[in-house]
């Protein structure tokens, strides 16, 4: 079933950031790009590229070319800088009142956007997130190591922190544009720790949170960041995060 054309102002503003995603990133905004169009929706795709060696930029300049500089925003920066600090970049270069944050490796699938999109119209929510974690939810191409790590730190997570969220730590989400740049204010953890205190601080200013299901898909190319040392942070940003809220 479609969204019918909005009648509201609203324009939502895709912060995709970026290294060595080459392969993935014009799979990714033609899926947008698609999704947008079939829906009615008004949009941007903010490409934040930190110097990816493999010429993840030049792959955008092109795909710029394709659909326009009014769709297809590039911020780029010198360096890996940071997930955190690229959602700040991202949003003092956004035009739209939404925000929505996801990957660009093809884990999250645009088809979810419109759900988002229903949901928060529907309760005028501040933040809707994915869950891979509740009813219609999944995750492929994960072996059971990687599903007991995540399910293991979902649980970690919400008995330490209750923020009554079933999926804290992904990273498919909504929000309306001022509520994210409170957050990203507040927030100042690093890492996979990162995108837990935004649920955390989203609780605690009393903003409205939604969930939607979706499957999350493991990237199609380039490898998977986490690893032990990743493991090792996490558990460690998690409990510094305890013991400050």
């Amino acid at each position: 079933k479609k969204m019918s054309a909005t009648t509201t102002n609203d324009k939502y503003s895709v912060l995709l950031p970026t290294y060595n995603e080459r392969h993935n990133l014009p799979v990714i905004v033609w899926m947008l790009v698609r999704t947008f169009t079939e829906h009615k929706l008004d949009y941007e795709i903010i490409i934040i590229d930190d110097n990816s060696p493999d010429g993840t930029l030049d792959i955008a300049k092109q795909l710029q070319g394709v659909y326009g500089a009014d769709r297809i925003v590039l911020r780029p920066r010198p360096g890996k800088l940071g997930l955190g600090t690229a959602y700040v970049h991202g949003i003092a270069n956004a035009s739209g009142n939404f925000i929505i944050i996801m990957d660009a490796d093809m884990s999250h699938h645009p088809k979810f956007i419109p759900e988002f999109i229903r949901l928060q119209k529907a309760k005028n929510l501040d933040v809707v997130t994915g869950t891979r974690y509740d009813a219609g939810g999944g995750v492929h191409g994960w072996d059971l190591r990687r599903k007991l790590t995540s399910r293991v730190a979902n649980y970690i997570a919400s008995t330490l922190l209750s923020p009554d969220v079933s999926d804290l730590t992904g990273s498919f989400r909504l929000y309306k544009k001022p509520v994210l740049a409170k957050l990203m204010a507040a927030v100042i953890s690093k890492g996979y720790v990162f995108q837990m205190e935004m649920m955390v601080r989203a609780r605690q200013f009393n903003y409205t949170i939604g969930e939607v299901p979706i499957t999350f898909v493991d990237r199609v190319y380039g490898e998977s960041k986490m690893g032990a040392d990743e493991i090792a942070q996490y558990l460690l940003g998690l409990f510094t995060l305890f013991a400050r809220t």
